[in-house]
C-alpha cells in the first residue's frame, strides 16, 4: 500500500521536524528569566509531535526494514495462501530498500527458485489500472532460465518438474474457495509445494507458452495455476518491483463483523 507508507513518512518527518526546530529554536523563547522551561505556554502540536515522533519512527523503521503486513485478497496462491490470510513478509532477505521509492541501498540477497514474494505489479502497460498494486506469487523463473507451461506442466531449462497427484482439493474455513480442483505436489528444485489445476470447469486461457528470463529479472506464477493472473500473461518481473519474501500467515480474516470469519488454524503457519 504506497499510500499507506507516503502517509508514513510523511507525518514521521513531519513530527520529528516539529519536535526539531521547537527543541533548537521555539523552547529557547519561551525559556524564563531562570532558564527552566515554561511548559504551560508549549503549544500543543510540539506536545504532540514529541509524543507521537519515536512511535511513528520506530514503526517506520520495522515496516521498512524487518516486517511488514500483508493481506491476501484472492485465490491465486490457494492452497498455499487463503483469501484473508494476513501475512509477514522479510523485508531485508532481498535486500534494504527506501521506503515509498523502493530504491534498494543494501544489497543482501537474491530470490531463490520458489521463493512466494511480494511486489509491485509492473502492469502490462501505462493504462493499467492495477499498475503499482501489491502482488503475491511465487518464484519460479531465475535471470538466464528458459521456462515453459504447457499442458498443466512447468518445464525448467530443458526439464519437465515431477508432479505428485494428491486428489481432490476440499479446503475448509471462511477463505477457501476452488474445492473439487485437483491438488498436485510440484517438485521445484530444491522446494516442493502445492499447486491446483482446475480440471472440472472449461479454463480459457492457461497461459501456455515458453519465456527467457532476462538478467535483472524473475518469472513469477501463482500456485493456483488456472484461477492467477501472473507472468506467464503480462511478462516478467523487475528485480527493483521486489518488496521482500512472504515466510509467515498470523491470521486469516475474511470479515472482520462476520460469523465465523476467523479461521483459527492458518495462525502461525509457515509459508513454503
Amino acid at each position: 500500500m504506497v499510500w499507506f507508507e507516503i502517509l508514513l513518512v510523511t507525518l514521521t518527518l513531519l513530527s520529528g521536524v516539529i519536535w526539531l526546530l521547537d527543541k533548537l529554536i521555539f523552547a529557547k523563547r519561551r525559556a524564563r528569566a531562570d532558564g527552566l522551561l515554561d511548559e504551560a505556554s508549549e503549544p500543543v502540536v510540539v506536545d504532540y509531535a514529541r509524543a507521537f515522533f519515536p512511535v511513528l519512527a520506530v514503526v517506520l523503521m520495522l515496516r521498512s526494514f524487518v516486517a511488514e503486513p500483508f493481506r491476501i485478497p484472492s485465490s491465486s496462491m490457494m492452497p498455499t495462501l487463503l483469501i484473508g490470510d494476513f501475512i509477514l513478509v522479510n523485508k531485508y532477505a532481498y535486500g534494504l530498500r527506501l521506503p515509498v521509492t523502493n530504491r534498494k541501498v543494501i544489497e543482501v540477497g537474491q530470490p531463490e527458485r520458489g521463493d512466494v514474494v511480494v511486489f509491485r505489479y509492473p502492469g502490462r502497460g501505462p493504462s493499467d489500472p492495477n499498475t503499482g498494486l501489491d502482488y503475491i506469487k511465487r518464484v519460479i523463473g531465475l535471470p538466464g532460465d528458459t521456462v515453459s507451461y504447457r499442458d498443466n506442466q512447468l518445464s525448467i531449462n530443458g526439464k519437465t518438474l515431477e508432479y505428485t497427484p494428491v486428489g481432490e482439493y476440499v479446503g475448509k474455513g471462511p477463505g477457501v474457495e476452488m474445492t473439487g480442483a485437483t491438488e498436485l505436489r510440484e517438485k521445484l528444485p530444491g522446494r516442493e509445494h502445492a499447486v491446483l489445476e482446475i480440471t472440472h470447469l472449461p479454463v480459457v486461457d492457461q497461459g501456455e507458452g515458453e519465456w527467457v528470463v532476462p538478467p535483472g529479472h524473475y518469472l513469477v506464477i501463482g500456485d493456483n495455476r488456472d484461477r492467477s493472473e501472473d507472468g506467464r500473461f503480462w511478462g516478467m518481473l523487475p528485480e527493483d518491483r521486489l518488496r521482500g519474501k512472504a515466510f509467515l500467515v498470523w491470521l486469516n480474516c475474511s470479515g472482520w463483523f462476520c460469523r465465523n470469519s476467523f479461521d483459527t488454524s492458518r495462525i502461525g503457519n509457515d509459508i513454503p
